[in-house]
């Protein structure tokens, strides 16, 4: 069987799909640390992207491409992973791709730990190459912030590690985003966290930043409005004042023509 569309062959194309899914292990994420750093990536992303419907963005949700995989239960999902091109209207418990057309996550970002390192960056990493080709892996410990590695799928399949910029970003070409860090506190909980940002090297933002940034620019717009207002008032007021001046010369100098004209002897 040939592949298409960039996908791997996976067992389940020549077999009735299992039933049998389950999509919560019951396990936790390694820390809340990590919770949050999850959830920074997938806010921030449909934020970003609030106008479009044409993606899903999930995190540690389980992913399913093959029926060995299914009797074996020997897969958790990724901490943070995005899909292109797919219906985002969809509600789903899982990614199950024989229900997605085969298609796989486009970018993977794993959380990692000290006691996952070696996983996140050797067996996984194998499976995102050479079953998913999904094309941006990175790994990041929300716990070391100079732990950011990255790799893009070549054209031969196979993953290149990718390069970082001079702040020390990774491209990623799927999403169209630099992944770098960014200290402050979330959550109430203050680290250096994992973050998007666009071509232009600006920070992508979270909702509730998204709100404060348009609240502040209301707010802006509203004093610069209150400006115009009181400068218009006082431009209204300086031409009255000049318009009482005028009269009161006009008055005075009648004041005078009417003296003149009551005692020509004056002259």
């Amino acid at each position: 069987m040939t592949t298409e569309n960039n996908l791997a062959v996976v067992d389940w194309e020549s077999h009735k799909p299992p039933t049998d899914l389950i999509f919560d292990d019951g396990e936790p994420l390694e820390s809340n640390r990590h919770r949050i750093a999850m959830n920074i990536l997938i806010r921030s992303l449909q934020q970003a992207w609030a106008d479009r419907n044409d993606y899903f963005t999930g995190g540690n949700m389980f992913i399913y491409y093959s029926s060995t995989q299914v009797r074996n239960r020997d897969f958790r999902g990724p901490d943070f992973f995005a899909v292109l091109n797919v219906d985002g209207n969809n509600s789903r418990l899982g990614w199950v791709v024989w229900e997605e057309n085969g298609r796989y996550p486009d970018v993977i970002v794993e959380l990692m730990s000290p006691s996952t390192a070696a996983i996140d960056k050797g067996i996984k990493k194998n499976l995102y190459e050479q079953t998913f080709h999904t094309s941006d892996y990175f790994v990041y410990d929300p716990f070391d912030p100079n732990s950011l590695q990255g790799w893009h799928l070549d054209d031969n399949q196979q993953y290149q590690s990718l390069t970082p910029n001079e702040r020390s970003w990774l491209w990623c070409r799927r999403l169209g985003f630099w992944l770098g860090t960014w200290e402050g506190t979330i959550d109430r909980e203050t680290a250096v966290w994992l973050r998007f940002y666009d071509v232009a090297g600006n920070l992508v933002l979270l909702p509730e930043e998204a709100a404060i940034v348009q609240a502040d620019a209301a707010v802006a717009q509203a004093d610069a409005a209150v400006a115009q207002a009181e400068e218009a008032v006082a431009r209204q007021e300086e031409a009255v004042a000049r318009q009482e001046e005028a009269v009161a010369r006009a008055e005075r100098l009648a004041a005078r023509l009417r003296e003149l004209g009551e005692n020509p002897d004056v002259l």
